[in-house]
């Protein structure tokens, strides 16, 4: 059987994913899972290739991988580099700033440093808030914990990225949610634009465990309390 090679990082970033206890041929959350549902319709298993977060599209290009599946907004700047199957999920943006923060709107961030995943959807955002440095975070294995160990020891005063990986970590007692902005991003599987018949097949299956109720199913393990986007998701690929 052909493996299914999927580009991602290996970090702690539930309920998306967690950290690989073995390197990544195991990985546990809702991505991981959905990608399996995904390559059983395509009779296929699943090789992660995990890779630092700027690697991933690249790999993808020169075919060290067949596809990134690992948290790509579907945004004009990807689409110029892969071609992007229908979305898979579809999330709002979170800033987290420290405990005791008094942040709680994009005016309030005026004058601080605000952490976001370079090149992405998040950084986007963060441009659009007035006054602020934007400190763009990559070339790691791990970008979205070096991003809350900043947040943390205090070398960027805020950090922005997906509500589905951020929100929970208002929970914890040395963080704050300052608020959450509904951009509403969908998220696509990304393939190399020489590869066409991959995007469809996987297209393809992707919109057959939408249809079942498969992937519904899966959102609900992994993201009870996050609503599932079954309009968004039934709406097909982007343009």
């Amino acid at each position: 059987m052909e493996s299914l090679r999927l580009a991602c990082i290996d970090s702690a970033a539930e309920p998306l994913f967690g950290l690989s206890p073995d390197g990544g041929a195991t990985r546990p959350g809702y991505e991981p899972e959905a990608a399996a549902l995904v390559a059983a319709k395509l009779g296929r298993d699943i090789e992660w290739v995990i890779l630092p977060w700027e690697d991933m599209i690249p790999a993808v290009q020169r075919g060290d991988a067949d596809a990134v599946w690992c948290g790509q907004g579907i945004i004009p700047s990807r689409q110029e580099q892969v071609a992007f199957t229908r979305p898979y999920a579809v999330f709002n943006e979170s800033v987290l700033v420290r405990a005791g923060d008094p942040a709680r709107s994009p005016e309030d961030l005026a004058g601080y440093r605000v952490a976001a995943i370079e090149a992405s959807a998040n950084m986007r955002l963060a441009e659009t808030f007035p006054g602020v440095q934007v400190v763009p975070f990559g070339a790691s294995d791990d970008v979205f914990g070096d991003m809350i160990a900043a947040v943390r020891d205090g070398s960027v005063d805020a950090m922005v990225d997906d509500d589905v990986v951020t929100v929970p970590l208002g929970d914890e007692p040395e963080f704050d949610i300052a608020f959450t902005a509904p951009t509403e991003n969908p998220w696509g599987i990304g393939v190399a634009k020489t590869n066409p018949e991959l995007l469809a097949q996987l297209d393809a299956a992707l919109a057959d465990v939408i249809d079942s109720g498969e992937l519904q199913e899966v959102w609900g393990r992994w993201m009870p309390d996050l609503p599932y986007p079954a309009e968004a998701l039934r709406k097909g690929r982007p343009s």
